[in-house]
């Protein structure tokens, strides 16, 4: 590095030299550091609509908290003109700081340095973060703005995402790990954010794929844009791979920032719980007039969500992607608490291959970090349909029903309306270990609606009656009376109790507040063969 004009004129060693022209010149190379690779890369950045790595960091953290590791760090790569260009930080910024005054450790890449491209000393650095936040037990956040592997330096970088997807999948279910795309993740990049719990990205900048649109094109023959084939939007409603999506780096980070004082710091940790200002005893007269008791209407299960928690607060995940199921963190009495829910404003609450894997990563998660599962039940059943049959709505299916059985965490069912055939089994019922199961006076739980049911048992007789219809509906009605009243899971002891909807957060807290403590310990084993 060559001197300049600013830089502190230093003494020849063992001269007179003095520590305070040291630590002077420290503090110049430093800021030196930090401000490269200058103002007009930042400008370029900024021309994108897209924040710098260090004003990402900015918001993410507490002020004044976030700690910088290896800010001097330099690649050692040689040929295709790299050894000339040797910038600090190898282009990604790695520390840790305080997020609502709790430890997060975090990297960013800095796509104004070689285009965020992943070289050896880069992965290193990502490596040494990702070790130190499992060993202490504290989340991690990767703010994911990068071009991919350094080309020029060939299979090191490849090994580098290799060391980078190792410990990703050795944090899982340890600690919290949190991606976020704002730019691009292209090629054995995106693999990473897969890996992790979440995935925020932002509209118009984030851009996720294996191959871009000119091998596509090359390979075949079609044509699409950056968006249309990796942009925010695909992910957030197509793929299913980002967990939540937004119009702006602020509004993104500073629900990170929300989802972090909701989670715990990691597997052997509770998450944080707060005193409620929403008195747990509150009633929620609304739901008596916010729920049809016909079971062919629709409503929007998250209005009785936003009645149920506290101060009607929840953060949905994956809202856009599979809108017939709706999982969402809230807080009820102050614990935090996972939310499982048929939505009858979409498809009635069916349960369909999207649905089902939706649901399951997201108990898995819950499980993982203790975090009791509410599981909120309006659904007809399965999707019928060959698409779904050929595409493996056995096999995702069986995802749920996997991951509710293996949950130890506190498990409450509340029945609201229809529960139906194996959908009613997988939504955690009594059978498969759910801890309570209650149910609102509208519920009408069966293998099958009545007219289907009616339907078949007595098909002959209809079939030959001088008014059909008219049994018909006799037979309905008979069916619905024998086998589909309120209280018929009760007496069966399938239902713990049939509850007052006014009551539902009140009865909902008492029973967490219970099973507070609970441990249901599994078979010892290395680990399950679940449905993939």
């Amino acid at each position: 590095m060559s001197t300049t004009a600013q830089e502190p004129q230093e003494s020849v060693a063992g001269a007179s030299s003095t520590m305070r022209h040291l630590v002077s010149r420290l503090e110049w190379l430093r800021t030196r550091a930090r401000a490269e690779p200058g103002a007009h890369a930042t400008q370029a950045q900024h021309a994108k609509g897209k924040l710098t790595a260090r004003e990402r960091l900015g918001l993410l953290f507490d002020d004044d908290t976030f700690s910088e590791i290896e800010l001097f760090r330099r690649h050692r790569a040689t040929g295709f003109g790299l050894e000339e260009r040797r910038p600090y930080t190898d282009g990604v910024v790695c520390g840790w700081g305080r997020v609502h005054g709790r430890k997060v450790f975090a990297y960013a890449h800095d796509f104004r340095i070689f285009g965020g491209a992943l070289g050896e000393a880069h992965a290193q650095k990502i490596h040494k973060i990702m070790d130190l936040a499992e060993e202490v037990g504290a989340p991690l956040v990767a703010l994911c703005d990068g071009a991919g592997a350094r080309i020029q330096e060939g299979v090191t970088a490849l090994a580098g995402y290799g060391g980078i997807f190792q410990r990703n999948v050795r944090a899982s279910g340890v600690i919290p790990q949190i991606s976020v795309v704002v730019g691009p993740c292209a090629g054995g990049a995106a693999y990473s954010p897969a890996l992790t719990d979440f995935v925020f990205l932002v509209r118009g900048i984030a851009q996720m794929y294996i191959t871009g649109p000119d091998v596509v094109r090359t390979v075949t023959g079609e044509s699409v844009t950056h968006e249309g084939l990796g942009g925010a939007e695909v992910h957030a409603a197509s793929s299913g791979v980002g967990t939540f999506v937004y119009d702006d780096e602020p509004t993104c980070l500073a629900d990170v920032r929300y989802l972090l004082s909701l989670l715990p710091s990691n597997n052997c940790e509770p998450a944080p719980a707060v005193v409620p200002t929403d008195p747990p005893d509150r009633r929620t007269d609304r739901l008596l007039d916010l729920v049809p008791v016909h079971t062919g209407q629709s409503y929007d299960i998250r209005a009785v969500i936003e009645e149920t928690v506290d101060d009607g607060e929840f953060l949905e995940l994956h809202e856009q992607w599979a809108p017939n199921m709706v999982c969402a963190l809230v807080r009820l009495g102050g614990m935090v608490t996972g939310v499982v829910a048929n939505q009858p404003a979409h498809l009635a609450g069916v349960l369909d291959i999207h649905a089902s894997e939706k649901a399951a990563r997201f108990v898995q998660f819950c499980d993982a970090y203790s975090i009791p599962i509410v599981t909120l039940v309006d659904t007809p059943g399965f999707l019928p349909g060959v698409g779904q049959e050929r595409e493996g709505i056995i096999r995702h299916g069986a995802k749920l029903l996997y991951a509710y059985c293996n949950a130890t965490v506190p498990r409450v069912q509340l029945i609201l309306r229809k529960a139906y055939g194996g959908a009613y089994i997988v939504m955690d019922s009594r059978s498969i270990g759910t801890d309570l199961s209650l149910a609102w006076p509208t519920n009408e739980i069966a293998v099958m609606g009545a007219e289907g049911a009616a339907g078949i048992i007595f098909r002959r007789e209809i079939g030959t009656a001088d008014d059909p219809e008219s049994v018909r509906a006799r037979r309905i009605a008979e069916y619905q009376e024998e086998l589909m009243h309120p209280f018929y899971a009760a007496e069966r002891g399938l239902v713990d109790d049939v509850i007052d909807p006014a009551l539902t957060r009140s009865t909902l807290i008492s029973a967490l507040t219970m099973l507070q403590g609970k441990h249901r310990p599994l078979p010892s084993r290395k680990h399950g063969n679940q449905p993939q």
